[in-house]
C-alpha cells in the first residue's frame, strides 16, 4: 500500500486541483471572484499551458469613483457592492464568454459571491449560471437598507450605465493567438 503525497497548496486550502483542471480544459477566460475582509476583487484571467495571466482586474473600491459615498466605505463588501462591482466589471469588459472561478471560498445560495455573478450577467457578459442561487432583486438593490443607501446604490448604477467607462478588450479564447501562424513571404 502506497501513500499519496498531498500537494502543499491543497494542504493550505488554497487550490482545488480537480476544479482547476476542469477550468483550464474549458479554454475560456476565467473570471476570478474573491472576497476579502474589506472589498471584492474581480479579475479576468487567461491561462496558457497552465500559466495564468491577469488581463484585467477591478475591486469594489473603484465604486468610490462612481458615486459610492465615502462614509459607507465599510459596506464595500455588502451584497449591493458586490452586485455593482460585477456590473462595473461587465461594463468595462463589454462582452465575451467566461467561466466563473470562485476558488475554495464557501459559496452559499443568495450569498455575496453570487451577487457579483448577478452583476456580471446583468452587465452583459455571457456566463452560464443558475439564476436560483442569486440574491433577490430587493437585496441586490439594497431595499432592506437605509433610504440614503438605497438612493446611493441607484445613483451608482446609473453612473455605471453611462458611457464614461473605458472599455477593456479581452480575447475570446487564449488558445487562438498561439495557434495563429504568420503567412510566409513569397519568394521571387
Amino acid at each position: 500500500m502506497s501513500l499519496k503525497t498531498i500537494k502543499r497548496r491543497r494542504l493550505e486550502r488554497k487550490t482545488d486541483y480537480n476544479l482547476r483542471l476542469g477550468l483550464l480544459k474549458s479554454k475560456f477566460p476565467r473570471i476570478v471572484v474573491r472576497r476579502t475582509n474589506k472589498y471584492f476583487i474581480v479579475q479576468i484571467v487567461e491561462s496558457y499551458q497552465a500559466q495564468d495571466k491577469v488581463v484585467f482586474g477591478t475591486t469594489s473600491q473603484e465604486l468610490l469613483e462612481h458615486g459610492w459615498d465615502k462614509k459607507f466605505t465599510g459596506s464595500l463588501k455588502s451584497i449591493p457592492a458586490g452586485y455593482l462591482t460585477g456590473y462595473l466589471t461587465a461594463k468595462k469588459v463589454k462582452s465575451g464568454e467566461f467561466v466563473i472561478d470562485l476558488g475554495m471560498a464557501r459559496s452559499h445560495k443568495a450569498g455575496k459571491l453570487f451577487a457579483v455573478i448577478a452583476g456580471l450577467i446583468d452587465g452583459g457578459l455571457n456566463i452560464h449560471a443558475n439564476k436560483e442561487v442569486f440574491p433577490s432583486e430587493e437585496r441586490l438593490m439594497g431595499k432592506d437598507l437605509k433610504p440614503e443607501v438605497k438612493t446611493m446604490i441607484l445613483k451608482v448604477k446609473e453612473n455605471l450605465g453611462g458611457s464614461s467607462i473605458n472599455a477593456v478588450k479581452v480575447k475570446k479564447t487564449p488558445a487562438t493567438d498561439s495557434q495563429k501562424t504568420k503567412p510566409k513571404k513569397e519568394q521571387k
